[in-house]
């Protein structure tokens, strides 16, 4: 089933966002701004933190997450053990919801309209996969660029 599959791939690359924050020899790093990137990695992490919890936790498990996606980009210094803790707990809140997704629940269209236009649960879910890899790649590309090698 497409939900195992997901679940798996949510948690690889969510440990993958922890193993990049791992790698930031400063922990101040995380915040850092240089090089006309807007966003800094912790930033990014708040970010994905708010989406998968409302898309995911809130929207399909049920959880309650309410965002505020203007913090997400103005927070700041959250200690990395923190958005550790979070980003684990997310990987928690992502299988217990998936587990509950029939195929049928897949093939159904998503209960909001995110995109510019409806799609399928699947496609959904398989967007967001994406997005989280995007920020991914763009947090890797920050820890590099500022010099945590």
């Amino acid at each position: 089933m497409l939900n195992d599959a997901l679940i798996a791939l949510f948690e690889r690359d969510l440990k993958r966002v922890i193993k990049e924050l791992e790698l930031y020899h400063n922990e101040a790093d995380l915040w850092r701004i240089e090089k006309d990137i807007a966003n800094s990695a912790g930033n990014l992490v708040l970010h994905l933190l708010g989406n998968l919890n409302t898309y995911i936790g809130k929207e399909i498990g049920q959880t309650g997450y309410v965002r505020n996606r203007e913090l997400e980009f103005s927070m700041k210094d959250v200690p990395r053990g923190e958005l550790i803790a979070k980003l684990n707990d997310t990987i928690v809140v992502i299988k217990d919801a998936l587990q509950t997704v029939t195929d049928e629940d897949m093939q159904s269209e998503y209960p909001l309209l995110v995109l510019q236009e409806r799609t399928t649960t699947a496609y959904f879910l398989v967007h967001l996969n994406g997005h989280l890899n995007y920020h991914l790649g763009q947090i890797n590309y920050h820890r590099r660029l500022i010099g945590n090698n």
